[in-house]
């Protein structure tokens, strides 16, 4: 069994619902800790009865430590702070070999294992932004992304892993400062300060609004695969990070903020995501509760403006909003 843990709050609970979904379409043996961030949240999934799942409390998980720290942290801060906690209680608190952190905000097309086995012997995997050069924000934002982080409960593994605690503790901010940014630079120079670290190197494992430019999309046998456009060789795509993704009102979402995305990634890399986020909301609204597990971005004047509403209801786009329709549309695109 793959063991994996996440982290999210009420207001990521329809997308955390959908990256579970994709975990249970497309894996054979896997169980999936998630850390509820607030008591909605925690109640919530406990009614939904994931059978591959184990729902722990903020008051299960949090320790002296987070707790002395977190008047200190915004809530997104407090977060990240938590990545590393989270991998090391459920390590300890349930016995695991290994424990995956992801972050909440993926969406899986195919098993996640063939990532873990890349590793081999070594006991940390970490995965690249793996930039296109137009976005690289590798000063700021670090050369390594938290996506997708695997510790095994080894000597080496836990080094590295309490090393990482610590250093969250003591700092985790969202700022650039001495060459740190949140829990996520610290990762930079694990290659060289540590033994036993793994860079993933299936392009399948981490592709992203940052680096998608690098590649176009098509289904072959029912599995979508990548084409790299530098060396034209195929990829399976495993996960997608949708980074940036929100909810707006009118039914409508922004796939991302501020990167380059083709009517290929709409297609075959967002219409995928909407369609999973849709049954995520069916399902919860089923417990007939009064809330939307996710944020509502406005659009500006869209009631007072005939020809915004026209664009973003006919032609399915105004600016960086898409109407939820613009994905269920028919695309000319064909299976490689």
């Amino acid at each position: 069994m793959i063991n994996y843990c996440t982290l999210f709050n009420s207001r990521y609970l329809s997308r955390g619902l959908a990256m579970y979904r994709s975990l249970e379409k497309h894996c054979n043996d896997f169980h999936l800790y998630i850390f509820a961030f607030d008591e909605l949240c925690y109640d919530t999934l406990c009614n939904l009865n994931l059978r591959y799942a184990t729902i722990i409390s903020l008051s299960e998980f949090e320790d002296e430590h987070l707790l002395s720290i977190k008047p200190t942290r915004m809530e997104n801060e407090y977060c990240w702070t938590c990545t590393p906690s989270v991998i090391r209680y459920s390590i300890n608190e349930y016995q695991l070999s290994s424990c995956t952190y992801l972050d909440a905000d993926l969406l899986f097309f195919s098993d996640p294992a063939i990532l873990i086995q890349e590793m081999e012997e070594r006991s940390v995997l970490i995965t690249g932004h793996r930039y296109t050069p137009r976005h690289d924000q590798s000063v700021t934002s670090g050369i390594y992304c938290v996506q997708f982080i695997c510790f095994k409960n080894t000597e080496e593994g836990m080094r590295v892993l309490d090393w990482w605690r610590n250093a969250c503790l003591e700092w985790c901010y969202c700022r650039v400062e001495d060459g740190k940014f949140g829990d996520q630079k610290y990762l930079d120079d694990w290659i060289t300060r540590f033994t036993g670290i793994h860079e993933l190197k299936a392009l399948g494992g981490g592709v992203a609004p940052w680096n998608i430019q690098q590649y176009d999309f098509a289904f072959r046998d029912q599995q979508l695969y990548g084409k790299d456009l530098a060396s034209s060789s195929f990829f399976p795509v495993v996960f997608y990070h949708y980074h940036g993704f929100k909810y707006a009102e009118a039914n409508s979402f922004i796939p991302t903020n501020g990167y380059d995305l083709s009517s290929n990634d709409l297609h075959f890399i967002y219409q995928p995501y909407v369609k999973a986020l849709k049954l995520a909301d069916k399902e919860l609204a089923k417990l007939n509760l009064k809330y939307h597990f996710h944020e509502v971005q406005k659009i500006e004047r869209i009631g007072k403006s005939p020809r915004r509403m026209l664009l973003l209801y006919i032609k399915g786009q105004f600016r960086q909003f898409y109407h939820s329709s613009y994905f269920f549309r028919k695309w000319p695109f064909k299976s490689i």
